[in-house]
């Protein structure tokens, strides 16, 4: 059965790319062959095809097959601020006609695509897109990234309650520590395990250094997304 899964987070800089990479990790573990997409990038390195984004470029090494970039990232704006930001400065529209011809070819490819967003669940494309339009135009269900941090109570439930309020799949949520000393980090995995109405795939653990295969052993319970055990 093909699958899709859309990750997104509860603010930029919670750790969607290495939880979408471990994730990845593991279902090629399992047997499964997946793609990674990185629809709307913003901010860009030098990459073997040219400009490219550093986000990107690990969800296509951790892709089954080697895509072309064009295909892993639709679109890429050099600055590194907010996507609608940037099309504004360049004068152009996110247009998701592109976005979906890339997702469809990945996804003749693979068991499984997995695609992160940008930023937030609800970062703006245009005046009145948001980035909450793409798991439903692309069929995915949706898992949340939540960095654990002080405030993540508040931000992980609200963003829990805007994508079931969209009538999307919450599939799971990962809690990734990325505060070395927030205090009672236990006590409030424990509450998001009891308000959060979809399972946690695992918790991933402060890292000084952030690994992907650290990341994908910390995700235990990510043989649900496949149906297959993963260990």
């Amino acid at each position: 059965m093909q699958r899709g899964y859309f990750v997104t987070g509860t603010d930029t800089g919670v750790g969607k790319t290495l939880v979408a990479a471990a994730l990845m990790r593991r279902l090629r573990t399992g047997g499964r062959t997946v793609a990674g997409m990185k629809p709307i990038a913003a901010g860009s390195v030098s990459g073997p095809e040219g400009p490219a984004n550093a986000d990107a470029l690990l969800l296509q090494a951790e892709s089954s097959s080697r895509h072309p970039y064009a295909l892993v990232n639709p679109w890429l704006f050099t600055p590194a601020i907010a996507p609608h930001l940037a099309a504004a400065e360049a004068g152009i529209a996110i247009g998701t006609a592109r976005i979906v011809a890339a997702h469809a070819a990945l996804r003749a490819t693979a068991d499984i695509v997995i695609a992160e967003g940008a930023g937030g669940f609800l970062v703006p494309l245009d005046a009145e897109r948001s980035c909450a339009e793409l798991p439903g135009l692309l069929g995915m269900e949706v898992i949340l990234v939540v960095g654990l941090r002080l405030g993540c109570l508040n931000h992980a439930l609200l963003t829990a309650e805007a994508i079931t309020a969209r009538g999307l799949s919450l599939a799971g949520w990962v809690g990734n520590a990325i505060d070395p000393d927030f205090a009672r980090r236990a006590d409030n995995v424990s509450t998001l395990r009891q308000r959060i109405g979809a399972p946690c795939l695992g918790i991933v653990p402060w890292m000084a250094e952030p690994a992907v295969e650290t990341a994908a052993a910390a995700l235990s319970d990510a043989a649900r997304l496949s149906r297959i055990p993963l260990e």
